[in-house]
């Protein structure tokens, strides 16, 4: 998840604990998630690689921040989140199942919140189940340091949503189970990172945020004031080129109402419904 906090603050915030919703923000989040959870059930899919709005990336152009896939048979709960997450007091890396609820709470805004859902075709769906749910090879394939802004092709680094890549690079390409076979995987498909590209505040984030480096990256790219990073952005580009069956699915809130959108464009810049959007009132 690619963290750059509060610039005006002179530091990232990634891990300080963050403000509790009050009552009727928590019972917006659950209503979300109710409507969430209903749309995966009726769209008879096993595993959704879902995403969700997190810190504020708008202005590099980000709106979705973190990936994970959402899973019907869970352990946890029907379709709990598998995800990476930095766990700021050991800091370090985890693997993490949360349900639909949980992880919506992570929304940087209680009042404005997007979520995004791709629903595989059954062949690849399946292929990622049975990876997701190999809870062996899901940890044999998280790193052992984090890095928000982690270079997708090394192995120096990861972030979340670069976990997910790799674990679908191992559940479509086969081969062996580690991250390096992933990544020559994710590269000879052609799969390309999400670029940030000319901004001296991740630079200088680098040298003072203990979740941003810039080792890992390519000379090349550092001498442009260039990151490469896996992004829900280039994953959802990646599933939909080589899948092209997958189904899209999106919801937005803001204040009262929320809005889902079955296939079609993304949203534009407001969480407005269009012609053949459902919207649903949360009063």
């Amino acid at each position: 998840m690619l963290v750059v906090g509060h610039a005006q603050a002179g530091a990232a915030r990634y891990c300080d604990d963050p403000q509790p919703p009050d009552a009727a923000q928590h019972s917006r989040m659950l209503r979300l998630a109710a409507i969430l959870k209903a749309e995966l059930d009726a769209s008879g899919a096993s595993v959704a690689l879902v995403a969700r709005s997190g810190l504020d990336l708008e202005r590099f152009g980000q709106r979705y921040s973190h990936a994970g896939l959402s899973l019907k048979a869970s352990p946890e709960t029907p379709w709990a989140v598998r995800q990476l997450y930095f766990a700021c007091e050991e800091r370090r890396p985890r693997l993490y199942d949360q349900g639909l609820a949980a992880f919506l709470l992570g929304m940087q805004s209680p009042s404005l919140g997007y979520v995004s859902v791709l629903l595989l075709p059954p062949a690849a769906a399946a292929a990622v189940e049975r990876a997701a749910l190999d809870r062996p090879l899901a940890l044999q394939l998280l790193a052992a340091d984090y890095s928000a802004n982690a270079y997708p092709f090394s192995p120096r680094y990861q972030n979340c949503n670069q976990w997910v890549a790799e674990l679908l690079a191992i559940a479509w390409g086969g081969g062996a189970p580690t991250r390096e076979s992933a990544q020559d995987w994710l590269r000879a498909q052609g799969y390309e990172p999400t670029v940030f590209e000319g901004s001296p505040l991740l630079f200088w984030l680098s040298h003072f945020v203990p979740w941003v480096h810039r080792d890992g990256h390519p000379e090349a790219d550092l001498q442009a004031g260039r990151y490469r990073v896996s992004m829900p952005a280039s994953l959802q580009a990646f599933v939909l080129r080589r899948e092209p069956g997958t189904r899209r699915l999106e919801i937005c809130h803001h204040e009262q109402r929320v809005v889902v959108r079955r296939g079609g464009a993304p949203f534009g810049e407001a969480c407005v419904a269009g012609e053949g959007d459902l919207e649903i009132g949360l009063d």
